[in-house]
């Protein structure tokens, strides 16, 4: 594996949250050029080394995530209003696919699952926010 490849499959497994191939780009500033960072995240997810998802924001616009594949499998939040990712945990879908599965003849090799809305933190803001602007005179 060639040392750009090795530092962004590097910079995947250090974030706790999937970044963007523009956030790469930032945490390996000096390192590797914006292209170089692009081919290596192509190369990576081919591999299976990394895996991605296309995020649909209605605040930020369309953008692909990446995440390590060499942790268990996660899924993820995404707050609409601040742009955090909250980790799920690890996944808990495997019964419903053996059922998908088993019921239509399938055989799953992959899947993505993220959720995207409000987190507690932009929600309790909000939620003061309102409360402000009722009590003003």
């Amino acid at each position: 594996m060639t040392r750009a490849r090795a530092a962004v499959l590097s910079a995947l497994e250090a974030s706790a949250e999937p970044l963007s191939a523009s956030r790469v780009v930032g945490k390996l500033e000096g390192v590797c050029d914006q292209a170089t960072v692009y081919r290596a995240l192509h190369y990576l997810e081919e591999a299976r080394l990394a895996e991605s998802f296309v995020l649909y924001c209605s605040q930020h616009g369309v953008e692909r995530y990446y995440a390590s594949s060499k942790a268990a499998h996660r899924h993820w939040f995404h707050c609409e209003s601040c742009h955090r990712f909250v980790d799920l945990g690890a996944c808990r879908l495997g019964g419903l696919i053996a059922d998908v599965e088993k019921e239509m003849g399938l055989r799953v090799s992959r899947h993505t699952l993220y959720l995207s809305g409000i987190c507690a933190d932009c929600a309790a803001h909000a939620d003061c926010s309102a409360h402000a602007v009722k009590a003003a005179p």
